[in-house]
């Protein structure tokens, strides 16, 4: 069995899979990848089933080696400089590394999380049904907290199989999806007006807990304290300051502020890609639109699998590139008799 060793890693980043549901009712943090379709995307494209435990790689760089064999691993999400050895990896790709080679990853551009997934998947013992990491219960493995340089994973050796890509719809530059409520008789139809049409930004103290939100002040209709009721990724909560926060996957599973309105299911993963400080917008739409959303992203999910594409590669010998004569003939700019063309009537010979 071959590892995966943690040369340097910056916060935030962790193992994560398809999270644990269906232990809400005891308390239980969901947690999982914040962005699942990266998450498929990276698990696919070598071979494992799309919700199997990866690497979610936070805002920085990271650097990774394979030790005591080779290591086949994929990148999706957020893009971002990779190279092998100086040698530049694709996203959306496999890859395989060689024992005693490192994969060097730069800081996320237009995004916050990638994913780095291994062929076979981490090596770790479930807890709840799954592996991921929620840091404040404790819970995850092989490691319950952030990975940190000098941790290894156990991870599967290479199978040697042919590399793949997979070609991924561009992410929709538009604002996102909510549903208003379930508290949003809590706020005047002011309040919820401003905040549709205001621009806003997450401040840079979010975490996969809960996003903060920077832009309008909203103000309650008759304070901030309900009684606690049940919260779901994307529930938008507005405490006392007036600033909402947006709910993530590791947040409490009931909370005490009214909910102006939930990011719907199929942007969730958009909407925890975007960076802090860039600015967005939200848009209510209905029930129905929100539950057709969710089928067409529970269906692109499901056909990535017919999505995958062989790379074909070849081995390119720079030196005999450089001796051959690549354009057909040889052209030089002052000899004359290299590129001018006889006329007709110069290339009549006598009978």
């Amino acid at each position: 069995m071959s590892r995966l060793a943690v040369t340097s890693i910056g916060p935030a980043s962790s193992v994560q899979d398809g999270g644990r549901p269906g232990s809400q009712r005891y308390g239980l943090v969901p947690s999982g990848a914040m962005d699942r379709l990266a998450l498929a995307a990276a698990n696919v494209l070598v071979g494992n089933p799309p919700f199997t435990a990866a690497i979610e790689i936070g805002p920085f760089g990271a650097s990774l080696t394979a030790r005591d064999g080779a290591v086949r691993v994929a990148l999706s999400g957020a893009r971002r400089n990779a190279d092998i050895a100086k040698r530049p990896v694709a996203f959306d790709s496999s890859v395989t590394l060689a024992d005693g080679e490192s994969l060097t990853l730069g800081f996320a551009r237009g995004g916050s999380f990638s994913y780095l997934a291994i062929e076979g998947g981490v090596q770790g013992e479930s807890m709840f049904g799954s592996l991921a990491v929620n840091a404040r219960a404790g819970l995850g493995s092989p490691y319950p907290r952030p990975l940190q340089a000098g941790d290894e994973l156990r991870v599967a050796d290479a199978s040697g199989a042919a590399e793949r890509r997979i070609d991924l719809a561009s992410v929709a530059d538009a604002p996102i999806r909510v549903l208003l409520g379930p508290q949003d008789d809590e706020f005047g139809d002011d309040m919820k007006k401003l905040f549709l049409d205001s621009e806003w930004k997450i401040s840079a103290t979010s975490d996969r807990m809960g996003y903060r939100l920077e832009g309008a002040v909203i103000r309650h209709l008759h304070g901030h304290n309900i009684v606690s009721d049940g919260t779901v990724n994307g529930s938008i909560q507005v405490p006392g300051n007036g600033s909402p926060i947006v709910l993530m996957r590791d947040r409490g599973t009931s909370g005490g502020y009214p909910k102006i309105a939930t990011v719907i299911s199929a942007d969730f993963g958009r909407f925890a890609q975007i960076p802090a400080g860039r600015g967005f917008r939200f848009k209510a739409i209905g029930m129905a639109e929100a539950q057709e959303a969710l089928r067409n992203f529970v269906k692109e999910i499901a056909t990535l699998p017919d999505r995958l594409r062989d790379i074909e590669s070849f081995d390119l010998n720079l030196e005999a590139l450089q001796d051959a004569n690549v354009a057909g003939s040889a052209i030089s700019a002052v000899d004359a008799q290299t590129w001018q063309v006889p006329s007709p009537a110069e290339t009549v010979t006598p009978d």
